[in-house]
């Protein structure tokens, strides 16, 4: 399906892949928070918020045809580096949880502020489903 990119010599990366080879239909997630469907955000908790934006990418990509194994890149924005690295181990379970044990390339930044005032963390997406 998709190809993984590691360089030889180069120490594996945990959580996420350095890149990945991928050819077929394109989809591009927007960037997700989480809130609900109906835009309303149910908690302040940044785990259960890293849920529900992945639930809420998971809904779009199968929109389109595609399921969390399809991605092949995410970025993620947060407003609080200090706790998402807190909570790492949270954020990764409930990502297993949603996404499963998939990894494609990733980035993750900490942000000044998302548009949305209770939004903890922001995760935007692409995915390719092979023709």
């Amino acid at each position: 399906m998709h190809e993984i990119l590691q360089p030889d010599g180069w120490a594996k990366p945990i959580g996420y892949a350095n890149g990945v080879l991928a050819r077929g239909r394109q989809i591009w997630v927007g960037g997700q928070i989480g809130w609900s469907a109906s835009q309303v955000f149910e908690t302040d908790d940044l785990v259960e918020q890293v849920r529900q934006t992945l639930r809420n990418i998971v809904a779009v990509l199968r929109e389109g045809g595609a399921t969390p194994a399809h991605i092949v890149s995410m970025t993620w924005y947060f407003v609080d580096k200090q706790e998402y690295l807190a909570r790492l181990k949270e954020i990764g379970a409930v990502y297993r949880e949603e996404i499963g044990r998939h990894f494609p390339a990733m980035a993750a930044v900490q942000v000044v502020a998302l548009m949305e005032d209770r939004a903890k963390v922001e995760i935007q997406a692409t995915a390719v489903v092979p023709e």
